[in-house]
């Protein structure tokens, strides 16, 4: 099931967290893995070898997704490097999150431009690829708070909702030319950074969620690799909550 043996998947922000979890979800269905990161990298050669070690080609690479000439360079490399590009997984993001009230406009542009012009920066730069080969896969990491918004996230709910009406735009653009362009939006995931959350927090947002726990990055990577897949094929323009219920 999910057979992607021979297909090439470029996943942004991949060194840890979803990212890798996603990254190592595809390599274990046979896809190789071309994955950016920045300014980490020992994790990444970390990621790489734990990849290569399933008997796929992987390769990192250092990009700023919010750069738009570095994210075309990035592509074009991959694109000669592994001959041809099947699946993007568009998934580098970073918070800034306070209330608006203390919010910098920094840290609302440092948001924006990842999250968001990172999204359209790489599906730039593999549109005319996908088009020229009429097939492909577009699969955007977006967010529960894009759909329902959070206090504190101001920033980060605009981007997240933006990448939704992005990929809802593409997917009617590729359409014909037999590329599905589809959106995750993750819940309450079990990762370094809901892990340092203050134990009361934690506590309110686990009781919100109807199944009584948060998620794991595997869910997630689950979600990608179906996408991803053939079994997937008829299903653009769609997102998908994994959640365990908490945006009912």
């Amino acid at each position: 099931m999910f057979e992607l043996t021979g297909k090439t998947a470029v996943i942004t922000g991949a060194s840890r967290g979803i990212g890798k979890a996603i990254a190592l979800k595809l390599a274990a269905q046979g896809a190789n893995i071309a994955f950016c990161h920045l300014g980490d990298g020992e994790k990444a050669a970390e990621t790489e070898q734990e990849l290569a070690a399933k008997g796929i080609k992987a390769k990192a690479y250092e990009c700023n997704v919010a750069d738009f000439e570095a994210s075309e360079q990035l592509m074009n490399e991959i694109i000669e490097e592994f001959g041809e590009v099947h699946i993007l997984v568009n998934n580098a993001g970073i918070v800034r999150d306070t209330l608006m009230l203390s919010m910098k406009e920094s840290d609302f542009d440092a948001v924006i431009a990842v999250n968001l012009k990172g999204t359209f920066n790489m599906t730039k730069a593999v549109y005319k690829h996908f088009m020229k080969k009429r097939r492909g896969r577009i699969i955007n990491i977006s967010s529960i708070v894009g759909i329902t918004g959070n206090a504190g996230q101001s920033n980060y709910a605009s981007a997240k909702a933006g990448v939704i009406g992005m990929t809802k735009s593409i997917a009617k653009e590729l359409g014909s030319r037999n590329v599905t362009v589809n959106a995750i939006a993750p819940g309450f995931i079990r990762t370094d950074m809901t892990d340092g959350m203050p134990e009361k927090a934690r506590e309110a947002t686990l009781a919100a969620i109807p199944m009584k726990r948060a998620g794991e990055v595997e869910d997630i990577a689950n979600t990608v690799a179906f996408l991803a897949s053939d079994e997937a094929s008829y299903i653009t323009g769609e997102v998908i909550k994994v959640d365990g219920g908490l945006a009912i």
